[in-house]
């Protein structure tokens, strides 16, 4: 059995940095795809929501995620004790279906004078380049920049994405192309921006981000941003 635990943890962490396979999933997100197929965009009490990663990925597989990312800010510990939990489940009952996890976080970012976040995901956790972003803080000077964070990520071979575009001091229309510059993957198209129950993607903002994604031929991700206590909603 532990041999079997240890075979199933590395096929585990190598498919949770499987760039091809999200990539995929990306290019075929669309405004029904969260939050009960997938979910890129969540928090554990690993940095500042409320679910014990054991049960986030508890709801995720109720729910019937296809795939998802936890994305705590400047920390994999989420994912690392959500990843245990889901290979001793799968070893449990082998023949039921279960989500796919990539590797995710979430990092604070200076772009065009304000601050901003950049999602991480499917990068390897123990390269060198990603250090300085999972110590549970911001990273400062050279770090903080969005240059250095994506290229980071993709040193690391993930994929970086900016979060919730039309949140910030700064219009999308002056981010999202900056963003693009500097080598972001991607944007997090569908997101609800005004917390509704149920969760829906905001409709005027997914709009106004689909076509600029679509200009710089950006990919697009969807995600709850998760801090409470349900997969379903924002809080």
């Amino acid at each position: 059995m532990a041999v079997d635990l240890a075979q199933a943890a590395t096929f585990a962490n190598l498919a949770a940095r499987d760039i091809t396979a999200l990539r995929q999933v990306f290019e075929t997100i669309h405004v029904e795809s969260c939050p009960t197929s997938y979910n890129f965009h969540m928090h554990t009490v690993c940095s500042d929501g409320q679910l014990q990663p054991e049960a986030l990925i508890q709801q995720a597989i109720a729910i019937g995620l296809k795939g998802f990312a936890i994305t705590d800010h400047h920390t994999i510990n989420g994912y690392r004790a959500a990843q245990d939990w889901l290979n001793g489940w799968q070893q449990q009952y082998p023949t039921k279906p279960a989500p796919r996890l990539w590797t995710g976080v979430e990092i604070n970012a200076n772009l065009l004078g304000i601050e901003v976040h950049i999602l991480g995901y499917a990068f390897d956790p123990q390269h060198c380049s990603m250090t300085s972003y999972l110590l549970r803080h911001a990273a400062v000077e050279e770090d903080y920049q969005a240059e250095r964070v994506i290229a980071s990520i993709h040193a690391a071979g993930g994929l970086a994405v900016l979060a919730h575009p039309v949140r910030y001091r700064r219009s999308p229309e002056e981010l999202i192309p900056e963003a693009a510059r500097l080598g972001i993957d991607g944007v997090e198209t569908y997101y609800a921006y005004d917390n509704p129950n149920p969760w829906r993607s905001s409709v005027a903002q997914t709009e106004r981000v689909k076509q600029l994604s679509s200009t710089y031929n950006l990919l697009n991700t969807c995600g709850t941003d998760t801090h409470g206590l349900s997969l379903l909603q924002r809080l």
